[in-house]
């Protein structure tokens, strides 16, 4: 007898892939084949193609698509958000073919998406699929961009103009007006109204898979399931909680640089080190890197941090000007003079990446700095580390106010008002308070909740 199908349709991009893998996993457990749609053509990699073999060789039961190559937009007068919108919308009737095509040979159950996949929404629709979303994000910014539309219908000015406005969405602390997520700063920007229809959409949706869970962030959780986040629709979606899902541990992956951080954390005290690392896009200037590596000096922890190739110009952002895999790098160039040499029996500098959810996993590991992307946080709280908050892009922000400032089980950084940078005291301080408090021990309890 035939399987019946659940199609899933991922964002571009390996980290976007690799979620809606996880929850594949997931839901091939209920008997159900799984296909996997990917576009061609935007933040395609290598790497992808390697992933994409080793998870059909390992799992049968799920399957990859290959939607026709379509060109991104050379178009240099919007954002890549919105050139990247633009690119998976003329997807749209592609995915529409599939889906038809599928339907032909089995009965398609739903079609799962991706938010910035909305576009996909009314072809599934259409045929009588029901379509799901999964949102790889928490119930805080499900809360904010459910609430997004309300947002928009209270002022006109960008939300990049409101300088100390703080924003007050149900479900989520305080937010400054700037802190919003890139896509939606700027009302110039046709990414600005791809995202209101993107989050007027979410309440037409059969329901919203997100990847977290109630005990992390129940404010956030209540608003949604009390209505306060949907003010414009007379109902609100079922929701379903089904995290903290975070990708396995691929040994096999691993090259010899990440092999060899591993071998030394092993080899380190319980509890000693404190690991730092801020995503794919997590690059920094020179001056930001020197800082870094004079507050780790200054506050005699070991440490084991990933460096990205530095932004080209002070003050550049990550959004735009971000490293990309594989640039070359000389740390000896970027960091202090002698740093390398002085700290080289208490700390390890990796370029570029490292297996993070094996490091975060060690015992030696006490600490964790980072970007507040999501996965990190849900890799620190199933490890039971606690975590420093350096939110850098996307929704982090919004991540980082929930752990700090609501949920207070984390510290956050705080950059200098002049020039933005996180100076070398501020990177001790806040080090050493993630170390060295007997509070912020929290391994064994998260695990006790996950």
């Amino acid at each position: 007898m035939e399987k019946d199908t659940i199609v899933l349709f991922p964002a571009p991009g390996i980290g976007h892939i690799v979620a809606m893998v996880e929850l594949a996993k997931l839901i091939q457990t209920h008997r159900f084949t799984i296909t996997i749609i990917l576009t061609t053509g935007l933040l395609d990699h290598p790497t992808i193609e390697h992933y994409i073999r080793r998870i059909t060789a390992a799992h049968p039961s799920i399957s990859f698509l290959r939607l026709p190559h379509i060109p991104l937009s050379a178009a240099t007068s919007v954002s890549l958000a919105a050139r990247a919108f633009a690119f998976i919308k003329a997807n749209a009737s592609s995915v529409a073919t599939s889906l038809s095509q599928i339907s032909q040979t089995t009965a398609v159950k739903a079609f799962i998406i991706d938010l910035f996949c909305t576009s996909a929404m009314e072809p599934a629709s259409s045929m009588g699929i029901p379509v799901y979303y999964f949102f790889t994000s928490g119930a805080a910014v499900l809360a904010l961009f459910s609430y997004f539309p309300k947002l928009h219908e209270q002022g006109s000015e960008s939300f990049k103009d409101m300088v100390g406005v703080e924003l007050r969405v149900p479900g989520n602390a305080p937010l400054k007006a700037v802190n919003m997520p890139e896509p939606v700063l700027d009302r110039t920007d046709p990414a600005y109204w791809d995202m209101l229809y993107f989050c007027t959409c979410l309440p037409k949706a059969r329901g919203i898979i997100v990847n977290s869970f109630p005990e992390l962030e129940p404010l956030a959780v209540n608003a949604v399931a009390e209505g306060a986040c949907f003010p414009n629709a007379e109902r609100g979606p079922r929701v379903y909680y089904i995290g903290p899902l975070i990708a396995e541990p691929q040994q096999s992956d691993a090259g010899r640089d990440s092999k060899e951080c591993l071998r030394w954390l092993e080899e380190q005290p319980r509890r000693s080190v404190v690991y730092l690392c801020f995503g794919s896009r997590g690059s920094f200037s020179v001056a930001q890197l020197k800082e870094i590596a004079k507050g780790l000096e200054r506050s005699g922890h070991r440490f084991l941090w990933v460096v990205k190739k530095p932004l080209e110009e002070e003050g550049a952002n990550q959004i735009d000007e971000a490293a990309k895999p594989g640039d070359p790098l000389d740390l000896a160039s970027v960091l202090p003079n002698g740093f390398l040499e002085r700290t080289k029996d208490r700390g390890m500098v990796v370029e570029a990446w490292a297996p993070q959810v094996e490091v975060l996993s060690r015992e030696s590991v006490g600490g964790f700095v980072s970007h507040c992307g999501w996965n990190s946080v849900l890799g620190a709280v199933v490890a039971g580390v606690p975590m420093v908050a350096w939110p850098l892009y996307a929704e982090q922000h919004v991540n980082r106010e929930g752990m700090v400032g609501e949920m207070k089980v984390w510290v956050g950084v705080n950059e200098r008002e002049e020039d933005g940078v996180v100076s070398a005291e501020e990177v001790e301080k806040r080090g050493r308070e993630v170390m060295e408090t007997k509070e912020m021990c929290i391994r064994d309890s998260y695990r006790d909740v996950t």
